[in-house]
Protein backbone atom coordinates (compact mmCIF):
# COMPACT_ATOMS: atom_id res chain seq x y z
CA UNK A 1 0.00 0.00 0.00
CA UNK A 2 1.35 3.40 -0.94
CA UNK A 3 2.11 5.67 2.01
CA UNK A 4 0.68 9.20 1.93
CA UNK A 5 3.34 11.61 3.35
CA UNK A 6 0.72 14.22 4.24
CA UNK A 7 -1.30 11.71 6.25
CA UNK A 8 1.79 10.49 8.09
CA UNK A 9 2.75 14.11 8.99
CA UNK A 10 -0.73 14.76 10.34
CA UNK A 11 -0.56 11.59 12.43
CA UNK A 12 2.77 12.63 13.96
CA UNK A 13 1.50 16.12 14.83
CA UNK A 14 -1.68 14.71 16.40
CA UNK A 15 0.29 12.24 18.47
CA UNK A 16 2.59 14.96 19.77
CA UNK A 17 -0.39 17.11 20.73
CA UNK A 18 -1.99 14.18 22.54
CA UNK A 19 1.16 13.47 24.51
CA UNK A 20 1.56 17.17 25.40
CA UNK A 21 -2.07 17.52 26.52
CA UNK A 22 -1.72 14.41 28.65
CA UNK A 23 0.91 16.15 30.69
CA UNK A 24 3.79 13.88 29.71
CA UNK A 25 5.92 16.71 28.33
CA UNK A 26 5.09 19.51 30.85
CA UNK A 27 4.25 18.63 34.43
CA UNK A 28 1.79 21.00 36.10
CA UNK A 29 2.64 22.05 39.68
CA UNK A 30 -0.03 21.33 42.27
CA UNK A 31 0.34 24.76 43.94
CA UNK A 32 2.56 27.87 43.71
CA UNK A 33 5.83 27.64 45.58
CA UNK A 34 5.38 30.22 48.33
CA UNK A 35 7.14 30.22 51.66
CA UNK A 36 4.72 29.58 54.51
CA UNK A 37 5.53 32.88 56.24
CA UNK A 38 4.99 34.81 52.99
CA UNK A 39 1.70 33.04 52.41
CA UNK A 40 0.53 33.87 55.92
CA UNK A 41 1.42 37.55 55.40
CA UNK A 42 -0.44 37.68 52.08
CA UNK A 43 -3.49 35.99 53.56
CA UNK A 44 -3.49 38.34 56.54
CA UNK A 45 -3.37 41.38 54.22
CA UNK A 46 -6.18 39.96 52.12
CA UNK A 47 -8.27 39.31 55.21
CA UNK A 48 -7.59 42.89 56.33
CA UNK A 49 -8.95 44.31 53.07
CA UNK A 50 -11.97 42.00 53.30
CA UNK A 51 -12.72 43.14 56.84
CA UNK A 52 -12.47 46.86 55.98
CA UNK A 53 -14.69 46.46 52.92
CA UNK A 54 -17.29 44.50 54.89
CA UNK A 55 -17.30 47.17 57.62
CA UNK A 56 -17.44 50.23 55.34
CA UNK A 57 -19.75 49.23 52.49
CA UNK A 58 -23.05 49.40 54.46
CA UNK A 59 -22.42 53.11 55.10
CA UNK A 60 -21.66 54.04 51.47
CA UNK A 61 -24.49 55.18 49.20
CA UNK A 62 -25.10 55.76 45.53
CA UNK A 63 -26.53 59.20 44.70
CA UNK A 64 -28.60 59.54 41.53
CA UNK A 65 -29.32 63.10 40.46
CA UNK A 66 -31.62 64.57 37.87
CA UNK A 67 -30.77 68.09 36.86
CA UNK A 68 -31.46 70.50 34.05
CA UNK A 69 -28.60 70.90 31.64
CA UNK A 70 -27.76 74.54 30.85
CA UNK A 71 -28.81 75.72 27.43
CA UNK A 72 -26.04 75.80 24.89
CA UNK A 73 -25.57 76.54 21.24
CA UNK A 74 -26.03 73.60 18.84
CA UNK A 75 -22.90 71.49 18.69
CA UNK A 76 -21.54 72.74 22.01
CA UNK A 77 -19.95 70.27 24.42
CA UNK A 78 -21.90 69.30 27.55
CA UNK A 79 -19.00 70.02 29.86
CA UNK A 80 -18.93 73.21 31.86
CA UNK A 81 -15.33 74.26 32.13
CA UNK A 82 -14.42 76.63 34.97
CA UNK A 83 -11.36 78.75 34.48
CA UNK A 84 -9.25 77.75 37.51
CA UNK A 85 -6.49 79.98 38.82
CA UNK A 86 -3.54 79.44 36.56
CA UNK A 87 -5.25 76.40 35.02
CA UNK A 88 -5.94 75.36 31.42
CA UNK A 89 -7.78 77.88 29.32
CA UNK A 90 -9.69 75.74 26.80
CA UNK A 91 -12.11 72.83 27.11
CA UNK A 92 -9.64 70.54 25.35
CA UNK A 93 -6.85 71.48 27.75
CA UNK A 94 -9.13 70.94 30.71
CA UNK A 95 -10.26 67.50 29.50
CA UNK A 96 -6.65 66.43 29.27
CA UNK A 97 -5.91 67.52 32.83
CA UNK A 98 -8.08 67.73 35.90
CA UNK A 99 -11.52 66.29 35.34
CA UNK A 100 -14.41 66.01 37.71
CA UNK A 101 -15.84 62.60 37.20
CA UNK A 102 -19.51 63.19 37.97
CA UNK A 103 -20.27 64.36 34.42
CA UNK A 104 -21.74 61.43 32.47
CA UNK A 105 -20.97 60.43 28.89
CA UNK A 106 -19.05 63.20 27.07
CA UNK A 107 -20.57 61.96 23.85
CA UNK A 108 -24.17 62.24 25.09
CA UNK A 109 -26.94 62.93 22.54
CA UNK A 110 -27.37 66.59 21.72
CA UNK A 111 -30.98 66.73 22.89
CA UNK A 112 -29.68 66.61 26.46
CA UNK A 113 -28.15 70.03 25.92
CA UNK A 114 -31.34 71.93 25.45
CA UNK A 115 -33.13 71.98 28.76
CA UNK A 116 -34.26 68.36 28.84
CA UNK A 117 -33.46 66.45 32.05
CA UNK A 118 -30.00 64.90 32.37
CA UNK A 119 -29.02 62.24 34.86
CA UNK A 120 -25.81 61.61 36.75
CA UNK A 121 -24.58 59.29 39.44
CA UNK A 122 -22.21 60.05 42.29
CA UNK A 123 -21.40 58.65 45.71
CA UNK A 124 -21.62 59.60 49.37
CA UNK A 125 -21.57 58.13 52.85
CA UNK A 126 -23.69 58.25 55.98
CA UNK A 127 -22.30 61.08 58.12
CA UNK A 128 -24.36 60.86 61.32
CA UNK A 129 -27.38 59.21 62.92
CA UNK A 130 -29.69 62.05 61.85
CA UNK A 131 -29.81 60.96 58.21
CA UNK A 132 -27.14 63.33 56.89
CA UNK A 133 -25.06 62.11 53.95
CA UNK A 134 -21.76 63.74 53.00
CA UNK A 135 -20.89 64.15 49.32
CA UNK A 136 -19.41 66.64 46.83
CA UNK A 137 -21.01 69.93 45.87
CA UNK A 138 -20.51 69.15 42.18
CA UNK A 139 -22.54 65.95 42.58
CA UNK A 140 -25.73 67.68 43.81
CA UNK A 141 -25.42 71.23 42.48
CA UNK A 142 -28.47 72.36 40.48
CA UNK A 143 -30.24 69.10 41.31
CA UNK A 144 -33.97 68.87 40.67
CA UNK A 145 -34.31 65.41 42.17
CA UNK A 146 -31.93 63.35 44.36
CA UNK A 147 -32.33 59.64 45.05
CA UNK A 148 -30.09 57.80 47.50
CA UNK A 149 -29.63 54.05 47.16
CA UNK A 150 -28.41 52.24 50.27
CA UNK A 151 -26.38 49.08 50.68
CA UNK A 152 -29.43 46.79 50.75
CA UNK A 153 -30.98 48.38 47.64
CA UNK A 154 -33.38 50.63 49.57
CA UNK A 155 -34.04 53.91 47.75
CA UNK A 156 -34.94 57.20 49.44
CA UNK A 157 -35.45 60.76 48.30
CA UNK A 158 -32.99 63.31 49.62
CA UNK A 159 -32.86 67.07 50.00
CA UNK A 160 -29.86 69.36 50.03
CA UNK A 161 -29.13 70.72 53.50
CA UNK A 162 -26.35 72.95 52.21
CA UNK A 163 -23.45 73.00 49.79
CA UNK A 164 -20.19 74.89 49.52
CA UNK A 165 -18.63 75.45 46.12
CA UNK A 166 -15.35 76.77 47.54
CA UNK A 167 -14.49 73.46 49.21
CA UNK A 168 -16.70 71.20 47.02
CA UNK A 169 -18.46 69.79 50.09
CA UNK A 170 -22.21 69.20 50.33
CA UNK A 171 -24.58 67.65 52.85
CA UNK A 172 -27.88 66.02 51.86
CA UNK A 173 -30.47 64.42 54.13
CA UNK A 174 -32.73 61.41 53.98
CA UNK A 175 -35.36 60.30 56.47
CA UNK A 176 -35.37 57.10 58.52
CA UNK A 177 -32.02 55.55 57.62
CA UNK A 178 -30.84 52.71 59.82
CA UNK A 179 -27.33 52.41 58.42
CA UNK A 180 -24.44 53.47 60.70
CA UNK A 181 -22.31 56.55 60.04
CA UNK A 182 -18.69 55.98 59.14
CA UNK A 183 -16.21 56.74 61.93
CA UNK A 184 -14.01 59.72 61.11
CA UNK A 185 -10.24 59.51 61.22
CA UNK A 186 -7.72 62.32 61.67
CA UNK A 187 -6.39 63.38 58.28
CA UNK A 188 -3.68 65.52 59.89
CA UNK A 189 -1.91 62.34 60.99
CA UNK A 190 -1.77 60.63 57.59
CA UNK A 191 1.53 59.50 56.13
CA UNK A 192 2.58 59.06 52.51
CA UNK A 193 2.61 55.37 51.66
CA UNK A 194 -0.32 54.34 53.89
CA UNK A 195 -2.72 51.77 52.46
CA UNK A 196 -6.17 53.15 51.65
CA UNK A 197 -9.40 52.01 50.04
CA UNK A 198 -11.91 53.94 47.92
CA UNK A 199 -15.57 52.95 47.85
CA UNK A 200 -18.24 54.32 45.56
CA UNK A 201 -20.19 53.93 42.32
CA UNK A 202 -17.79 54.35 39.38
CA UNK A 203 -19.70 54.32 36.09
CA UNK A 204 -22.88 53.56 38.10
CA UNK A 205 -21.40 50.30 39.43
CA UNK A 206 -22.51 50.52 43.06
CA UNK A 207 -20.45 49.31 46.01
CA UNK A 208 -17.18 49.11 44.09
CA UNK A 209 -14.06 48.83 46.25
CA UNK A 210 -10.51 49.67 45.11
CA UNK A 211 -7.24 49.92 47.00
CA UNK A 212 -3.97 51.80 46.80
CA UNK A 213 -1.76 54.06 48.86
CA UNK A 214 -1.52 57.70 49.81
CA UNK A 215 0.73 59.13 47.11
CA UNK A 216 1.06 62.67 48.50
CA UNK A 217 -0.46 65.06 51.03
CA UNK A 218 -1.41 68.75 51.04
CA UNK A 219 -1.79 69.09 47.30
CA UNK A 220 -2.85 72.74 47.40
CA UNK A 221 -1.87 73.78 43.87
CA UNK A 222 -4.36 71.66 41.94
CA UNK A 223 -6.56 74.73 41.26
CA UNK A 224 -9.93 73.00 41.40
CA UNK A 225 -11.40 74.57 44.52
CA UNK A 226 -10.93 77.89 46.28
CA UNK A 227 -9.86 76.07 49.44
CA UNK A 228 -7.94 72.84 48.91
CA UNK A 229 -5.35 70.64 50.55
CA UNK A 230 -5.95 67.38 48.72
CA UNK A 231 -4.87 63.87 49.61
CA UNK A 232 -3.43 62.31 46.46
CA UNK A 233 -3.98 58.58 46.00
CA UNK A 234 -3.44 55.92 43.36
CA UNK A 235 -6.46 53.91 44.52
CA UNK A 236 -8.46 53.64 41.26
CA UNK A 237 -11.34 56.12 41.24
CA UNK A 238 -13.43 57.11 38.25
CA UNK A 239 -16.53 59.03 37.29
CA UNK A 240 -19.17 58.27 39.85
CA UNK A 241 -16.74 57.92 42.75
CA UNK A 242 -17.23 61.62 43.51
CA UNK A 243 -18.34 62.07 47.11
CA UNK A 244 -17.47 58.55 48.18
CA UNK A 245 -15.14 57.88 51.11
CA UNK A 246 -11.43 57.22 51.09
CA UNK A 247 -10.83 55.04 54.14
CA UNK A 248 -7.86 53.83 56.14
CA UNK A 249 -7.12 50.22 56.99
CA UNK A 250 -8.78 50.80 60.35
CA UNK A 251 -12.07 51.51 58.56
CA UNK A 252 -12.09 55.24 59.29
CA UNK A 253 -12.97 57.75 56.60
CA UNK A 254 -9.97 59.99 55.97
CA UNK A 255 -11.07 61.78 52.81
CA UNK A 256 -13.86 62.50 50.34
CA UNK A 257 -13.01 61.48 46.77
CA UNK A 258 -13.35 64.52 44.56
CA UNK A 259 -11.30 64.63 41.35
CA UNK A 260 -8.90 62.78 39.07
CA UNK A 261 -6.16 63.59 36.60
CA UNK A 262 -6.65 61.96 33.25
CA UNK A 263 -4.56 61.88 30.12
CA UNK A 264 -7.51 62.55 27.86
CA UNK A 265 -9.55 59.41 28.51
CA UNK A 266 -12.50 59.28 30.87
CA UNK A 267 -10.87 56.67 33.07
CA UNK A 268 -8.40 56.58 35.91
CA UNK A 269 -4.73 57.28 35.26
CA UNK A 270 -3.52 56.55 38.78
CA UNK A 271 -3.83 60.06 40.22
CA UNK A 272 -6.88 60.87 42.30
CA UNK A 273 -7.62 63.59 44.84
CA UNK A 274 -9.65 63.46 48.03
CA UNK A 275 -10.68 66.27 50.38
CA UNK A 276 -9.18 65.61 53.84
CA UNK A 277 -11.91 64.56 56.27
CA UNK A 278 -10.82 67.18 58.84
CA UNK A 279 -11.61 69.91 56.32
CA UNK A 280 -14.74 68.22 54.95
CA UNK A 281 -16.11 67.58 58.44
CA UNK A 282 -15.48 71.18 59.49
CA UNK A 283 -17.47 72.42 56.51
CA UNK A 284 -20.18 69.77 56.94
CA UNK A 285 -20.65 70.64 60.62
CA UNK A 286 -21.18 74.29 59.75
CA UNK A 287 -23.70 73.32 57.06
CA UNK A 288 -25.63 71.05 59.44
CA UNK A 289 -25.63 73.68 62.20
CA UNK A 290 -26.35 76.84 60.19
CA UNK A 291 -27.28 75.67 56.69
CA UNK A 292 -24.31 77.56 55.29
CA UNK A 293 -20.56 77.94 55.65
CA UNK A 294 -19.00 80.92 57.41
CA UNK A 295 -15.38 81.17 56.38
CA UNK A 296 -13.04 83.27 58.50
CA UNK A 297 -10.36 85.85 57.75
CA UNK A 298 -7.72 87.65 59.78
CA UNK A 299 -6.78 90.39 57.29
CA UNK A 300 -3.30 89.49 56.08
CA UNK A 301 -1.84 89.44 52.59
CA UNK A 302 0.46 86.43 52.66
CA UNK A 303 3.74 85.82 50.89
CA UNK A 304 5.85 82.71 50.49
CA UNK A 305 8.88 82.54 52.79
CA UNK A 306 11.53 81.40 50.34
CA UNK A 307 15.01 80.41 51.54
CA UNK A 308 16.35 83.56 49.90
CA UNK A 309 13.86 85.78 51.75
CA UNK A 310 14.59 83.97 55.00
CA UNK A 311 18.27 84.85 54.57
CA UNK A 312 17.39 88.48 53.92
CA UNK A 313 15.38 88.59 57.15
CA UNK A 314 18.22 86.98 59.07
CA UNK A 315 16.24 83.86 59.92
CA UNK A 316 17.75 80.47 60.64
CA UNK A 317 18.21 78.16 57.69
CA UNK A 318 15.20 75.90 57.22
CA UNK A 319 12.75 78.25 58.93
CA UNK A 320 9.18 77.46 57.83
CA UNK A 321 6.33 79.93 57.90
CA UNK A 322 4.49 82.59 55.91
CA UNK A 323 5.46 86.20 55.36
CA UNK A 324 3.09 89.03 56.26
CA UNK A 325 3.14 91.28 53.20
CA UNK A 326 0.34 93.59 54.25
CA UNK A 327 -2.15 94.04 57.08
CA UNK A 328 -5.68 95.39 56.65
CA UNK A 329 -6.23 98.32 59.02
CA UNK A 330 -8.68 97.46 61.78
CA UNK A 331 -8.58 93.74 60.95
CA UNK A 332 -8.02 90.94 63.48
CA UNK A 333 -4.35 90.83 62.43
CA UNK A 334 -4.00 94.57 63.00
CA UNK A 335 -5.63 94.27 66.43
CA UNK A 336 -3.27 91.40 67.29
CA UNK A 337 -0.29 93.66 66.59
CA UNK A 338 0.99 92.01 63.41
CA UNK A 339 3.01 94.12 60.99
CA UNK A 340 4.40 93.87 57.50
CA UNK A 341 7.55 91.76 57.52
CA UNK A 342 6.49 89.47 60.37
CA UNK A 343 6.82 85.74 59.74
CA UNK A 344 3.99 83.59 61.11
CA UNK A 345 5.28 80.21 62.27
CA UNK A 346 2.40 78.89 64.40
CA UNK A 347 -1.40 79.09 64.55
CA UNK A 348 -3.92 77.32 66.78
CA UNK A 349 -1.25 75.13 68.29
CA UNK A 350 0.05 73.87 64.94
CA UNK A 351 3.13 74.76 62.93
CA UNK A 352 2.65 76.93 59.85
CA UNK A 353 4.45 75.42 56.86
CA UNK A 354 3.13 77.24 53.79
CA UNK A 355 0.60 79.79 52.57
CA UNK A 356 -2.08 77.42 51.31
CA UNK A 357 -2.33 75.24 54.41
CA UNK A 358 -2.29 78.31 56.69
CA UNK A 359 -4.95 80.07 54.63
CA UNK A 360 -7.11 76.95 54.75
CA UNK A 361 -6.62 76.57 58.50
CA UNK A 362 -7.67 80.18 59.10
CA UNK A 363 -10.61 79.99 56.68
CA UNK A 364 -12.11 76.96 58.43
CA UNK A 365 -11.45 78.21 61.95
CA UNK A 366 -14.30 79.35 64.16
CA UNK A 367 -15.35 82.97 63.75
CA UNK A 368 -14.98 85.13 66.88
CA UNK A 369 -12.96 82.43 68.62
CA UNK A 370 -9.52 83.35 69.99
CA UNK A 371 -6.51 81.35 68.75
CA UNK A 372 -2.83 81.47 69.76
CA UNK A 373 -0.48 82.75 67.06
CA UNK A 374 3.32 82.65 66.98
CA UNK A 375 5.41 84.93 64.77
CA UNK A 376 8.98 86.08 64.24
CA UNK A 377 9.99 89.75 64.20
CA UNK A 378 13.60 90.93 63.99
CA UNK A 379 14.66 87.34 64.50
CA UNK A 380 12.88 87.02 67.86
CA UNK A 381 9.81 84.87 68.56
CA UNK A 382 6.61 86.56 69.73
CA UNK A 383 3.24 85.18 70.82
CA UNK A 384 -0.18 86.77 70.62
CA UNK A 385 -3.88 85.94 70.41
CA UNK A 386 -5.92 86.49 67.28
CA UNK A 387 -9.69 86.32 66.72
CA UNK A 388 -10.75 85.58 63.12
CA UNK A 389 -13.67 87.55 61.72
CA UNK A 390 -16.31 86.57 59.17
CA UNK A 391 -14.93 86.39 55.64
CA UNK A 392 -17.06 89.26 54.33
CA UNK A 393 -16.11 91.53 57.23
CA UNK A 394 -12.45 91.79 56.24
CA UNK A 395 -12.00 93.38 52.82
CA UNK A 396 -8.72 94.18 51.12
CA UNK A 397 -8.29 97.38 49.15
CA UNK A 398 -7.91 95.53 45.83
CA UNK A 399 -11.23 93.80 46.44
CA UNK A 400 -12.98 97.14 46.83
CA UNK A 401 -12.09 98.12 43.32
CA UNK A 402 -11.61 94.91 41.30
CA UNK A 403 -12.67 96.58 38.07
CA UNK A 404 -10.15 99.42 38.16
CA UNK A 405 -7.96 99.39 35.06
CA UNK A 406 -4.22 99.49 35.21
CA UNK A 407 -2.94 102.76 33.75
CA UNK A 408 0.02 102.82 31.43
CA UNK A 409 3.13 104.78 32.34
CA UNK A 410 3.48 108.12 30.60
CA UNK A 411 5.93 107.99 27.70
CA UNK A 412 7.60 111.10 29.05
CA UNK A 413 9.93 109.41 31.51
CA UNK A 414 12.90 110.80 33.42
CA UNK A 415 16.33 109.30 32.85
CA UNK A 416 16.61 105.57 33.49
CA UNK A 417 19.14 104.01 35.85
CA UNK A 418 20.37 100.41 35.69
CA UNK A 419 20.33 98.49 38.96
CA UNK A 420 23.48 96.36 39.04
CA UNK A 421 23.33 93.05 37.21
CA UNK A 422 19.79 92.26 38.32
CA UNK A 423 18.33 93.14 34.93
CA UNK A 424 16.05 96.07 35.66
CA UNK A 425 16.12 99.80 35.07
CA UNK A 426 14.34 102.24 37.36
CA UNK A 427 13.47 105.91 37.49
CA UNK A 428 12.19 108.28 40.17
CA UNK A 429 8.54 107.93 41.12
CA UNK A 430 7.21 111.44 40.69
CA UNK A 431 3.91 112.57 42.27
CA UNK A 432 2.43 112.74 38.76
CA UNK A 433 3.42 109.16 37.97
CA UNK A 434 2.18 107.97 41.36
CA UNK A 435 -1.19 109.57 40.71
CA UNK A 436 -1.33 108.08 37.22
CA UNK A 437 -0.64 104.63 38.66
CA UNK A 438 -3.35 105.04 41.28
CA UNK A 439 -0.90 105.01 44.20
CA UNK A 440 -1.58 106.84 47.47
CA UNK A 441 -0.62 110.49 47.67
CA UNK A 442 2.94 110.85 48.93
CA UNK A 443 3.88 107.28 47.97
CA UNK A 444 7.66 106.79 47.99
CA UNK A 445 9.56 104.40 45.79
CA UNK A 446 11.06 103.94 42.34
CA UNK A 447 9.37 103.00 39.09
CA UNK A 448 10.54 100.04 36.99
CA UNK A 449 11.00 101.47 33.51
CA UNK A 450 12.52 98.46 31.76
CA UNK A 451 13.32 94.77 32.36
CA UNK A 452 16.12 92.98 30.54
CA UNK A 453 15.14 89.81 28.71
CA UNK A 454 16.47 86.66 30.36
CA UNK A 455 17.48 88.53 33.53
CA UNK A 456 16.79 87.62 37.18
CA UNK A 457 14.21 90.44 37.24
CA UNK A 458 12.28 88.92 34.33
CA UNK A 459 12.47 85.46 35.90
CA UNK A 460 10.96 86.90 39.09
CA UNK A 461 7.97 88.27 37.18
CA UNK A 462 8.92 91.96 37.43
CA UNK A 463 7.61 94.06 34.57
CA UNK A 464 7.64 97.61 33.31
CA UNK A 465 5.33 99.83 35.36
CA UNK A 466 5.88 98.02 38.66
CA UNK A 467 6.88 100.13 41.65
CA UNK A 468 9.52 99.23 44.25
CA UNK A 469 8.24 100.72 47.51
CA UNK A 470 10.21 98.90 50.25
CA UNK A 471 13.50 97.12 50.59
CA UNK A 472 14.91 94.59 53.06
CA UNK A 473 18.00 96.07 54.67
CA UNK A 474 19.76 94.93 57.85
CA UNK A 475 17.14 92.16 58.15
CA UNK A 476 14.31 94.71 58.33
CA UNK A 477 11.78 96.13 55.91
CA UNK A 478 12.53 99.78 55.21
CA UNK A 479 10.91 102.30 52.86
CA UNK A 480 12.73 103.07 49.61
CA UNK A 481 12.80 106.74 48.75
CA UNK A 482 15.26 107.23 45.87
CA UNK A 483 16.89 105.61 42.86
CA UNK A 484 20.34 106.38 44.29
CA UNK A 485 19.54 104.55 47.51
CA UNK A 486 18.37 101.51 45.56
CA UNK A 487 21.39 101.57 43.27
CA UNK A 488 23.92 101.88 46.12
CA UNK A 489 22.39 99.00 48.05
CA UNK A 490 22.26 96.77 44.96
CA UNK A 491 25.92 97.46 44.21
CA UNK A 492 26.99 96.05 47.59
CA UNK A 493 25.28 92.67 47.41
CA UNK A 494 24.73 89.70 45.14
CA UNK A 495 21.24 89.11 46.50
CA UNK A 496 18.58 91.70 47.18
CA UNK A 497 14.98 91.54 48.42
CA UNK A 498 12.35 94.23 47.96
CA UNK A 499 8.62 94.83 47.77
CA UNK A 500 7.07 95.24 44.33
CA UNK A 501 3.72 96.97 43.90
CA UNK A 502 1.69 95.80 40.87
CA UNK A 503 -1.37 97.99 40.69
CA UNK A 504 -3.40 97.17 43.82
CA UNK A 505 -1.39 94.07 44.65
CA UNK A 506 2.14 93.56 45.90
CA UNK A 507 4.70 90.92 46.76
CA UNK A 508 8.23 90.51 48.06
CA UNK A 509 10.76 89.26 45.52
CA UNK A 510 14.36 88.21 45.87
CA UNK A 511 16.87 88.69 43.04
CA UNK A 512 20.25 87.00 42.80
CA UNK A 513 22.98 88.17 40.45
CA UNK A 514 23.90 85.57 37.82
CA UNK A 515 27.26 83.87 38.32
CA UNK A 516 30.01 85.20 36.09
Amino acid sequence: MKKNPVAWAALIVASAALVSSSGFLRPIPAAPKVKPESLRTAMALSEGFEAVAEFVRPSVVQISVTKKAPKAAPGARRFQFPNPRGGPQTPKDFEEMLRRFFEPNPGAPEQEQFGSPTRGVGSGFVYDNAGHVLTNNHVVSDAEKITVTFYDGTEASATVVGADKQSDVAVIKVENTSFPPLPKGDSSKLKVGELVMAIGSPFELSQSVTSGIISALERNDVHINEFESFIQTDAPINRGNSGGPLVSMSGEVIGVNSAIVTGGSSGNDGIGFAIPINMAASVANMIIKDGKVRYARIGIALGALTPALARQFGLAEGTKGVLVMDVVPGSPADKAGLKQGDVIVGFAGEKVLDRSSFRLKVATSEVEHSYPLVYLRDGAEHKTKITPAAYDKVVFDQEKDEKSEETKVSPKEPAKTTIGDFGLEVQPLTPELAKTLGLPEGQKGVLVSAVKEGSPAEAAGISEGDVVTKIVRDHKIQPLSSVKEFQELAAKTSEIAFYIQKGKQGAFVTLTKPAK
